[in-house]
């Protein structure tokens, strides 16, 4: 069975295809579901026997071709899948923690100079908005419009480190402004 076009009935669940995308891709593997209404299709590669399978969902308009290989078994068979549930939801726990503290690495309602600033004081030392205040080592302040004038509290060490940093990061976005 050799396909140029796809119009569902050939990607049967449990079917080990040869696929090559119009994006230049070529893999094999098995058809794990396909969603008629939105073309997409689920494909499992790899070796049946083995713990981790790389998945891939591809809409099916994007198959250049395909042909079949071999028809086999619901992949998905209850009898013989096994999804380790306990690993998968740690998993999604960290990347959902993992993306939350990147969330908090971006100001909101802040210009993207101050996002510099931020981001070159984040390179060595540990610093989190407050609003629109960058605070530092939790004790740190630096407001708008985030100049050396604008750092306030913390001890006079940790206060002179981040006016350093803040003229530094300064000094360059302007020399890399007039560069351009």
């Amino acid at each position: 069975m050799e396909g140029s076009s796809s119009n569902g009935d050939d990607f049967a669940v449990g079917c080990i295809l040869s696929i090559k995308t119009s994006l230049g891709d070529e893999f094999q593997g098995q058809i794990v579901t396909f969603d008629r209404p939105s073309n997409i299709l689920r494909a499992q590669e790899g070796p049946k026997s083995g713990s981790r399978r790389n998945v891939r969902l591809l809409k099916a308009n994007y198959i250049k071709e395909f042909s079949l290989l071999a028809k086999a078994e619901d992949p998905l068979d209850p009898t013989k899948c096994f999804l380790d549930l306990p690993s998968i939801q740690a998993r999604e726990e960290a990347a959902i923690r993992q993306a939350e503290i990147e969330a908090e690495r971006f100001g909101v309602g802040v210009t993207s100079e101050a996002q510099r600033i931020f981001d070159a004081l984040a390179k060595t030392l540990p610093v989190r908005w407050d609003k629109t205040v960058i605070v530092v080592m939790n004790e740190v302040r630096v407001s708008s419009p985030y100049h050396s004038e604008n750092v306030s509290g913390g001890t006079p060490a940790a206060n002179d480190r981040v006016k350093k940093v803040i003229e530094f990061e300064r000094k360059r976005l302007h020399t890399r402004g007039t560069s351009q």
